[in-house]
Formats: structure tokens, sequence, C-alpha cells
């Protein structure tokens, strides 16, 4: 079967990586991928929201499955301009329809979702610059730490968690006003959960689904949980406070619901749900949702997976994951994100590469890159992600840790806490 993976950074990478694994892989593509695709798929030179060249380049090159992986051309309405045209409502896709996509295109409508299906979160109030005096009011009323959250996409950076009630009242001034864009033209002030955070992962194919394995990520920049936060700087799976039991809670009271709540809402959603997880005195509680892998943590979590990826993709497509089964290793797998100097503030691109030809064991999966004239260079804030899987989770950060030591540009930084807290977890 010859498939195209939509999207660039890490998390398309490692889908190609696996999925490529499989022996009904025919023919790759990524659109339009990164210099790390390049050695595993053809990378096509369009983007994710180019919907003609990409369904041109599936009628071309006899794709039978697209995997959409980021967020923002779920949102748009991929699936819905497939099925509309005659030409492609046979091809097989994995995402969301957008009326399903809009549980990650904005946090007013999630949050609205999870509190008709019962599904356990924090309470919350949406405040546009109409009512603001009214959300200035609730932020005296809540205790701090202030969450404030833009309704719509920012990239993995709109959220604000501030300690002080001034900055939480000049914060929700500045977004208001435009701090993201569109996407803070409605901010949810949501009640802060006290716990761990981990995340979850499904795939669905509306009715029935299979639980991937859990990981925890990294969002802010420095060690210790400081500075602003990022796209993610590193993961960690399994995560060894998830046990069965608080498992079988998060199938119980989040999964289930969710998934029915899906169909009760008459939105026909196949493909992935990433449930953000706090998980607080061994109940969880949902922070987000988004609709697609998580990125960094689809580096940490599909190399643990030993079935067969595109088979569940295809099945998941086709309606059939009933008779689908997941398996993955018992291993740890640890991921590192290796950052431009600067991000996630301001940084520069087309610094060279070098030290790839130093891997000898683990993988390092490409994100912010892209080959000129022969030499990999920076294309992005969050460059690369070195992944181990070994028998411990120490094991595998010494492995991460090692293969970025043989890796280097100009102003690389990386985080060199990622899965620390998790120590006091294991026995």
């Amino acid at each position: 079967m010859n498939v195209l993976v939509i999207g660039s950074g890490g998390r398309e990478h490692t889908l190609i990586w696996k999925i490529k694994q499989s022996p009904l892989c025919g023919d790759i593509y990524a659109a339009p991928g990164n210099a790390g695709t390049k050695d595993l798929a053809v990378n096509l030179p369009f983007g994710v929201n180019d919907f003609e060249q990409i369904a041109s380049a599936v009628l071309e090159h006899n794709i039978e499955l697209v995997v959409v992986g980021p967020e923002e051309p779920l949102v748009k309405g991929i699936r819905d301009y497939f099925t509309s045209r005659e030409d492609l409502k046979d091809i097989l896709l994995v995402g969301p329809e957008e009326k399903g996509a809009r549980l990650e295109g904005s946090k007013d409508y999630s949050k609205d979702f999870m509190q008709r299906h019962g599904v356990p979160t924090a309470g919350a109030k949406t405040i546009t610059k109409e009512n603001i005096k009214e959300g200035k009011a609730f932020l005296q009323e809540v205790e701090a730490p202030y969450v404030l959250k833009a309704d719509g996409l920012a990239a993995g950076k709109g959220v604000i968690i501030t300690e002080d009630i001034k900055e939480a009242e000049d914060t929700l001034d500045e977004m208001l006003a435009g701090k993201f864009g569109d996407a803070s033209s409605k901010v949810l002030i949501e009640e802060y959960l006290h716990g761990i955070e981990l995340s979850v992962f499904v795939l669905t194919d509306g009715k029935d689904y299979l639980i991937l394995p859990e990981a925890k990520d990294y969002k802010r920049i420095g060690d210790g949980d400081t500075g602003p936060n990022t796209g993610g700087m590193g993961a960690v799976s399994p995560v060894p406070f998830a046990d069965e039991a608080f498992m079988k809670r998060v199938e119980e009271k989040v999964i289930k619901p969710t998934v029915a709540g899906l169909a009760k809402d008459n939105i026909d959603y196949v493909g992935f749900i990433f449930i953000g997880l706090m998980n607080k005195d061994g109940e969880p509680n949902v922070i987000e949702y988004n609709v697609r892998m998580g990125d960094p943590e689809t580096q940490a979590v599909l190399p643990r997976i030993k079935s067969d990826l595109l088979q569940h993709l295809i099945a998941a497509a086709k309606k059939e994951l009933k008779n689908e089964t997941i398996e993955f290793s018992n291993e740890t797998a640890t991921t590192v994100v290796a950052v431009a100097g600067g991000y996630p503030g301001s940084y520069e691109k087309g610094t060279p590469i070098s030290g790839f030809d130093q891997i000898k064991e683990g993988i390092v999966f490409h994100a912010g890159t892209k080959e000129n004239d022969g030499q990999v260079v920076t294309n992005g804030g969050r460059v690369i992600a070195a992944t181990t899987l070994a028998g411990s989770i120490q094991e595998a950060l010494k492995g991460s840790y090692a293969n970025l030591e043989k890796i280097d540009w100009d102003g690389m930084n990386y985080r060199k806490d990622i899965g620390q807290d998790l120590l006091p977890y294991i026995s």
C-alpha cells in the first residue's frame, strides 16, 4: 500500500519510520517532510494546507492511505475536502473531520464537550473583550496559580500559567488584544489542577479504539520546568505512576465517554485522540484534547509498539478496529529534544548540523531540519529528538544524552533533566 504522511516535524519522521517497517507498506511519501524523512520517503515540495497539491499527489502516486500528522490541516478540514471530491472520497485517511477537529481547534468547544459528556476536567470560564470584567472577577475567585488558554491554535504556546494575579490580569489583556492573533480572541481562564501530568493516546474509528502507550512530556524550555512553554522538550514512555489500575480509570472515566460523546454528537471521528491528563491523587482529569499524535511524545510512544502500526491505521480508516490488538514493549523509551538557540523566541535558521554519522545506537528523529546542497541545516525551533529504547529509564536517558553529545550546531540547546521527576516512582 502506498502511503502519504502529511507534515514536516519529528512526529511525522517517526510515523514514517514506523510505517515503513510494515510488510504492507509500498511506496511512502512525506509532504513536505524534512532532512530525516528524505532518507525513508519521497519528500513532496508543498505545504500541509495545500489541499489541491496534496490531492494531485495522491492521484499521481496511487496513494491509498493518507495519515495527517499536524493539527492545522485537520482544523482546516482536509478530511471534508477529500470526502467532497468524487475522485478522493474512497482514499483511506487517518484524521478527523473538521467538526471533530474542534476538540483541539477550540478550547471553548472542547471544555463544553467535556462538561456535556461527563469527562472529568477543571472548572473554567470563557472570556472575550465583551466580558473582560467578568474574567478579572473570575481570576479573583480562583486560587493561584492562574491558567489562561488561547481558544484557538497557537503552536503549543497558547497556555500561560502564573502565580501572580497582576500578571494574570495583564496577560488576559494582552491575549485579548491579539498576543496570539485570532487564536486568543477568546481566552479560557481555568482552575489549576494540582498533580502530575501525562499524555494518553487513542486510535479510534469512531466506535472502537486502541489505547497506545502513554507518555509524559516536558513543555518548558528550562531545567526544573522553568521558563516559557515550548512545543515540547522531551518525553518518556511508559509513565511509572500510570499503573494498570490508573489506566483502567482513564479508560472508564475518560476514553469511553469521549468516544461515546463524539458518536452522540454525530461526529464521524477517525484518527488519533491525544488526551492531556492530570493525575490528581490517582484520579484522571483532562487538561486538553488534541486531534493528532503529540510531538515529541510520538518519538517515545511509537518505538514501543511491537505490532504493525500500518495495519492498525488501515483498520481505523476502514472502521474495522474491532478486530485489532495492539502490542507493545515493556522497555522504556526516552526522547530528548534539541532546539535552536533563542527558541521559543526568535532563532536563526540555516545553521549547519554535524555529527549524524556518529550515531550508532538509538534513533535521531528530525524535526526542524532541511538539506541544503547536501548539508543538513536547522529549519525550525525544535530541530532534532534523540530517542533510546532500553531496559530502564536511566539506561534509556544515558543513550539519548550520549547521542546528543555527538551532534552539534551553533546555538544548540537541550534540557538536562528529562525524566528525573519520574525516578522517585520507580521501585
